[in-house]
């Protein structure tokens, strides 16, 4: 298949069903998950798509009758793309939040699909439908008088229906945005509304594109006091979001390949942080890295400037020449590809830019996170206690799921985990060990497993090391979908939310996992790099406190 037909075929599978993830399209048309990046964000320049997290959405197009709409979306499209794409990084799993009618607001809804379960209250009519369409969630639409774009509801009919309804986020828009006047509507009824709306939410998030900032709509909205956050995209004026900032909003900056965020506070030097994360694609671990490490910036007063490599050494160099371009006063890098690093830390170091190497090591940067031999050492050990209590001690095979792009220090996880196995069960020959590439994904963990499952059909007690939670989860489908998890026993490392999911379910093959902490990563990286910036000494090596998780413990540390 060509890659011109392969992209055809994307594009016509999305017409049927709305939304696409990376993983699944690898695995339909036998290519790597880059490849498939590739192709959606080439089908995305030629706007034939729109790129969501872990894969792509359709484009709707709108209704040919709603002509001001039309003409509404048309202005500053990839912007609002965006600044929408990003503001959907405030929506939590179980969330209810509110959306008004706003073609900015609208462009939330493809991002929204990557979420299990929400509850979307809406006065805009298309923003339903989409929501509807292309999510599996709860759609509230509040009823009223239909307003003239024939899109959205307005007027007061319907505050007796919002009346008992609570909210954690409002996602707002308008035609105009100023320090002074605060977001301003064109139309009285709808402004009304809005009011209303934003009543029964504990947070307002305002999404408004540059075009917007200092323009003054006829009906006044919201006051700049009832928004705490703003996203708009990287044209907007230094001198507004200053002023936005000083009046207690924090401002979000989403440009082409990275996020700025602005905030006023006087406790600290605002220092400007670099995060280079390992992905934002799918990878529960690196999201929930990244969600931590924003709310901590956010305590402490500190910039962060965001950006993404893609699981890419060639991306993680291109982002390291942007960071050094805004310049940053330190980067937090995150990144898989080892061969790369002396490249990127010699790109900061002639730059004079401290680093905080995140879980995979980088000769001068301070290292932040899992001890690895350590925290697979603590699963062998585990593993080992269960082979001996559900198998009496006897061991068919060893399926080893490592990555060996990481380098020589994360692969000491693995090389705990065999040991700490050893260590209960005696020496494990060489012929009963198998050692396979996890691709730090679970598609690729998946193909790999499930080969080495059906090429050794006699074997009924096989113990599963992984690299990570992603590889595990791979090996984990791949049992299943083959029907042998009765013949498997999985440990992880990093206790990531789609191990935790199947350490509750009765059965599950996963034995258990290391917990790494993602969520705690934030804190204590802010911490050490206000320390490093403000010429404290530090050790070279910072390492997170680890716990084995299984069904046993889990709800110790993680409430369900």
């Amino acid at each position: 298949m060509t890659t011109f037909e392969r992209r055809q075929r994307i594009l016509q599978l999305l017409s049927e069903q709305n939304v696409v993830k990376v993983v699944e399209l690898a695995e339909r048309y036998d290519v790597s998950e880059g490849t498939i990046r590739n192709d959606l964000a080439a089908l995305e320049e030629e706007g034939l798509l729109m790129r969501v997290r872990g894969g792509a959405a359709r484009i709707q197009t709108p209704p040919s009758f709603d002509n001001i709409r039309v003409t509404r979306k048309a202005i500053n499209v990839e912007a609002k793309r965006r600044i929408a794409r990003w503001a959907a990084d405030m929506v939590e799993d179980g969330d209810a939040i509110a959306l008004d009618a706003s073609s900015t607001v609208l462009y939330m809804i493809p991002s929204l699909a990557q979420f299990r379960r929400l509850t979307i209250i809406t006065t805009g009519i298309e923003t339903a439908r989409l929501a509807v369409e292309s999510t599996p969630h709860t759609v509230i639409l509040v009823g009223g008088v239909i307003g003239a774009n024939a899109n959205s509801v307005t007027g007061l009919l319907a505050a007796p229906m919002l009346q008992d309804l609570h909210f954690r986020t409002a996602f707002v828009s308008g035609v105009g945005l100023s320090a002074q006047h605060g977001l301003t509507e064109r139309d009285l009824a709808e402004a009304q509304l809005k009011r209303t709306l934003v009543e029964h939410a504990q947070q307002t998030v305002a999404l408004v594109d540059s075009s917007k900032f200092e323009r003054v709509g006829l009906a006044p909205c919201l006051p700049i006091s009832k928004l705490s956050n703003v996203y708009t995209d990287s044209q907007a004026a230094p001198d507004t979001i200053q002023q936005l900032c000083q009046q207690g909003v924090t401002v979000t900056v989403c440009g082409e390949r990275t996020v700025t965020t602005h905030r006023n506070d006087s406790r600290q030097p605002n220092y400007r942080i670099g995060f280079a994360n390992l992905t934002e694609s799918d990878i529960a671990f690196a999201i929930d890295v990244r969600r931590g490490l924003e709310r901590a910036a956010e305590a402490k007063g500190v910039q962060l400037v965001l950006a993404d490599n893609q699981l890419s050494g060639e991306q993680a160099l291109r982002v390291a020449d942007y960071l050094i371009e805004k310049k940053v006063d330190l980067v937090i890098e995150y990144q898989i590809d080892a061969a790369v690093s002396s490249l990127i830390m010699d790109k900061f170091s002639r730059a004079g830019i401290p680093v905080i190497a995140v879980d995979i090591p980088m000769v001068g940067a301070n290292f932040f996170g899992a001890d690895n031999y350590r925290s697979g050492h603590i699963a062998g050990l585990e593993l080992g206690r269960w082979i001996q209590e559900c198998w009496d001690g006897e061991l068919d095979l060893l399926l080893i799921l490592e990555e060996r792009r990481a380098g020589d220090l994360p692969a000491s996880r693995i090389v705990g985990q065999i040991e700490g196995v050893q260590q209960m069960l005696g020496t494990i020959p060489a012929e009963k060990r198998i050692y396979l590439d996890s691709g730090n994904t679970s598609r690729t963990s998946d193909i790999n497993l499930s080969e080495a499952l059906q090429n050794n059909r006699q074997a009924r007690r096989i113990a599963v090391l992984a690299f990570n939670d992603d590889a595990a989860f791979g090996a984990l489908q791949a049992a299943r979908r083959l029907g042998r998890e009765s013949d498997v026993a999985i440990i992880g490392q990093g206790c990531d939310r789609i191990i935790r999911a199947e350490l509750r379910k009765r059965g599950a093959c996963v034995v258990g996992s290391t917990a790494f902490m993602p969520e705690r990563y934030g804190d204590r990286l802010i911490e050490l790099a206000l320390q490093i910036l403000e010429g404290k000494p530090v050790p070279p090596a910072v390492y997170m406190d680890h716990v084995f998780i299984t069904a046993a413990n889990i709800d110790e540390y993680y409430a369900a």
